[in-house]
């Protein structure tokens, strides 16, 4: 049998193997491996890239400060694998140069990333940790935390990794010095402990614990209102003439259906009729009832929620109410406008009891075709199912617009009640999962 690999691919693939082998023996065994070691930074040094790469201690920012040739090429490494690293004239079954060069740039991303140890964690460990995950974030093409809060795929795996560093932290001790405390970025993972510890915090720890909570509302509030702001509006009410004010002049319109009045000799269009944009929209205030499961399961739904309510809110003509329950049911409306102050109102954990919610959403329905109803739940109800689903039913008949919802993290990965998801669907309001956007597209449609 003929072979097409020519002793330089044979070489450049045994080196890109050295390693991928150095890795996986780090990863699953942080005791250096002596051969491999010593191959692998010969391969490094032959390559002409600095041996701290492969030091397990420094972290990517370190090394991008250190050598900032290196930032490009870890920008968008890993966003498209297929085009990666080979030179001309060698397929992807025939690594050269470039691809084992990418091998050694993606192994310092994975290690640093995916080789946490085990014991307890400090605030600098998960602070490097986090701009590590964020150059790994890059190589795929996102930005820092895009990955983890989409929580899907290597999303999700990022997301729990950040999860049990901030479990094994000493978070109580960390919080009550601030200069650990200003070490810390806030995440979902973070916010979480936070809201689940807070009536275990006083004094400077709870301010620090306040002031990393406020710092992430106000950057998922900015992502949520770039969405919103971009999302179509309502449809146009065209049974209201248009408004024949300047501004809402169509100038094509009228140019093209006055054509026949041109006139060669003046050179002149002569205008017998103007057209106007129809821009009438609904008028009456909508309201929007929001009921968040707050129970252990639905942490992201409680934060994500809170601050969508928030937005919608500040709106006009949109009447925002908002409930939280587990087992008891809390009317937040008055705190709508302020998602940091709602968050710390809440209890997470415990079970469900939608009925109870139901109980306090539905005297809130005045104008039935008015209304939006917009519940956030896995729907696990455990004996109190038939219940919940007959209060939807009602509202359902009602008139009012209900909108089950699973998930409203970015990704829309949430495990629902097959009982319910059946019957939801049946009834003809299927339980809404996927992206946030799909959530704020459907209320931005009904509400504008």
């Amino acid at each position: 049998m003929t072979s097409f690999f020519t002793p330089g691919d044979r070489a450049a693939a045994n080196r890109r193997q050295v390693l991928y082998w150095r890795l996986l023996g780090r990863i699953f065994d942080p005791d250096e491996q002596p051969a491999l070691e010593s191959a692998s930074m010969a391969v490094v040094d032959d390559l002409g890239l600095p041996a701290i790469l492969l030091d397990p201690a420094v972290s990517v920012d370190t090394v991008v400060q250190r050598f900032p040739q290196l930032a490009e090429e870890l920008r968008g490494l890993l966003a498209d694998t297929g085009a990666a690293g080979t030179e001309e004239g060698a397929g992807p079954h025939r690594p050269g140069v470039a691809e084992v060069r990418r091998a050694a740039l993606v192994s310092k991303l994975l290690l640093n990333v995916f080789a946490t140890g085990s014991g307890s964690v400090g605030a600098g460990q998960l602070a490097r940790w986090q701009s590590d995950a964020g150059w790994f974030e890059q190589a795929h093409g996102c930005a820092p935390g895009e990955l983890r809060r989409q929580g899907t795929g290597v999303g999700a795996t990022l997301a729990g990794i950040e999860s049990d560093l901030v479990n094994r932290m000493h978070l109580r001790e960390v919080l009550a010095d601030p200069t650990l405390a200003r070490q810390l970025t806030p995440s979902m993972s973070l916010v979480e402990q936070l809201l689940r510890d807070k009536a275990n915090l006083s004094g400077v720890a709870l301010a620090n614990a306040k002031s990393l909570i406020r710092r992430y509302v106000d950057e998922v509030a900015e992502v949520l209102r770039t969405q919103v702001e971009q999302s179509p509006v309502g449809a146009i009410d065209r049974s209201v003439p248009p408004k024949r004010v300047f501004r809402n002049l169509d100038l094509d319109r009228t140019i093209w259906q006055n054509l026949t009045n041109w006139s060669p000799e003046d050179e002149r269009l002569y205008v017998d009729r103007l057209y106007y944009r129809q821009t009438a929209r609904r008028t009456t205030p909508s309201r929007l009832i929001v009921v968040v499961d707050q129970s252990g399961s639905m942490v992201d739904a409680m934060v994500n929620c809170t601050i969508l309510a928030s937005i919608f809110a500040g709106l006009p003509k949109v009447d925002v109410h908002l409930i939280a329950y587990d087992t008891r049911a809390l009317d937040l409306t008055p705190w709508v406008h302020d998602p940091f102050e709602v968050l710390l109102r809440t209890n997470l954990g415990g079970g469900n009891d939608g009925p109870l919610a139901m109980a306090m959403a539905r005297p809130k329905i005045l104008e039935p075709t008015n209304t939006v109803l917009v519940w956030i739940s896995d729907f696990y109800e455990f004996d109190r199912s038939q219940p919940l689903f007959d209060g939807i039913e009602a509202v359902h008949r009602s008139g009012a617009r209900f909108i089950p919802v699973g998930s409203v993290n970015s990704s829309g990965q949430q495990s629902v009640n097959p009982w319910f998801r059946q019957r939801l669907k049946d009834l003809g309001t299927a339980v809404l999962s996927g992206h946030i956007r799909k959530l704020v597209f459907e209320l931005k449609s009904f509400l504008t």
